[in-house]
């Protein structure tokens, strides 16, 4: 397990590319056969990428959270990315088709990833928070999801959110998790774009178009900063910055958070006139 330190609110503004990269980029995260796990300093935050082929993946938790089991003090979050995948968590397995999602509950002590073709393997993404209550471990397909249309035809943003974790669908301590996809033709996300200081998010995008890239937008209003972003990127989102993108075709992400509250809603709207 590598860790990663955000940039703070004042250090961004001097970074280069490469200096924003290391500090809010993982492009890694995803590799055949390996399993890869980042901890952030953003709300003691866990990223987990899990690709098994021939052999099952074992999640297990690092020094860094002094823990005996991953799940000792942890909930998390997963959505299968790729083809047809098991979790099987403390012996009870769960069929994972691709974008449907797996709430894993604090106590759990033994998860195991795997794949149903070697040759078209799964892609877990993973999202962890520390959670003080237990909650039971539970799955979610598609159409089980909130599912929210929004968006204009004219400001190029007609998407669909899918909610899997949150208040009033499958409960959790403190994560909330899901992801966005946006309709052919739309290409901004969270736009206008907000903050929540009550709270951090992830971002890791997927399904974009061959050669496609997402101009990711971070930092404060008065003074932001981008990031060039490909399949399968993740992105760190501080509570103090902005979180929005424009892509080069449709495309979708998965969004996490953790923090204060779970009110999906708790944003602070940001004035596009004081944007730099």
């Amino acid at each position: 397990m590598r860790k990663i330190e955000a940039a703070d609110r004042l250090s961004y503004r001097r970074m280069t590319t490469d200096e924003l990269r290391d500090r809010f980029v993982i492009d890694d995260l995803f590799q055949p056969g390996k399993q890869n796990l980042v901890y952030t300093d953003v709300d003691r935050g866990v990223v987990g990428g899990f690709v098994p082929t021939t052999k099952s993946l074992e999640l297990k938790g690092g020094k860094e959270m002094a823990c005996t089991f991953f799940c000792e003090r942890r909930e998390a979050g997963v959505i299968n990315l790729g083809g047809e995948g098991i979790i099987t968590c403390d012996g009870k397995k769960y069929e994972m088709q691709t974008r449907e999602c797996l709430y894993i509950g604090r106590g759990t002590k033994k998860v195991v990833f795997a794949s149903r073709n070697a040759k078209h393997p799964a892609a877990f993404y993973l999202v962890s928070y520390p959670a003080h209550a237990e909650y039971p471990t539970t799955k979610m397909a598609l159409a089980n999801a909130n599912n929210v249309d929004l968006g204009q035809a004219s400001s190029s943003n007609v998407r669909t959110i899918h909610q899997f974790i949150r208040p009033g669908f499958t409960k959790s301590c403190q994560l909330v998790m899901g992801f966005t996809e946006l309709k052919d033709g739309s290409v901004w996300n969270s736009f206008p774009p907000h903050t929540h200081d009550r709270r951090t998010e992830i971002y890791c995008y997927f399904d974009l178009p061959k050669d496609g890239l997402v101009f990711h937008f971070l930092g404060e209003p008065d003074e932001t900063r981008h990031v060039t972003l490909r399949e399968k990127s993740v992105v760190l989102s501080p509570p103090w910055s902005i979180h929005c993108g424009c892509g080069t075709g449709s495309y979708a992400f998965v969004w996490a958070m953790g923090g204060e509250n779970q009110e999906f809603n708790d944003m602070d709207n940001c004035d596009l006139s004081k944007f730099r």
